[in-house]
């Protein structure tokens, strides 16, 4: 794992939300997406070398949706860069991690990516992140 890739926070109102991070972080998402296949809309932020992405639900019964109903808006996961997705998904699995997709998916920000479960890593969402190469 190279880096954290960025920071998800899930949110009940993405406009809302964007409005409040770009007062906190003073700037403006540079990017807006929606990813149907995890029911989610998404915002970017960059602060510095960091970044941040906020997370709402499209449909009631997609993950955030579900995290937002047992826990509340918050810190959904973290997630870090990898170089190569699948050797990063092989290694976990050899070290007994349990991953919530048996291959990457595609997701936000031009990304593929995988999740680890929480139970395995002290009750943090765990996502890995490879950049699709164009």
């Amino acid at each position: 794992m190279n880096k954290i890739e960025h920071i998800g926070i899930a949110v009940k109102d993405l406009d809302a939300s964007c409005l409040l991070y770009e007062k906190l972080l003073g700037t403006t998402a540079y990017k807006k997406e929606s990813v149907a296949s995890e029911g989610v809309d998404t915002a970017f932020f960059r602060t510095g070398e960091n970044k941040i992405e906020l997370l709402a639900a499209t449909v009631a019964d997609s993950p955030i949706a579900s995290f937002i109903g047992k826990r509340g808006e918050g810190v959904h996961h973290i997630a870090f860069d990898v170089d190569d997705i699948y050797k990063e998904m092989k290694r976990l699995k050899n070290e007994g991690f349990v991953l919530l997709n048996e291959e990457p998916k595609f997701g936000a920000d031009n990304k593929l990516i995988c999740f680890v479960h929480p139970k395995g890593t002290n009750g943090v969402l765990i996502e890995l992140c490879q950049e699709i190469k164009k």
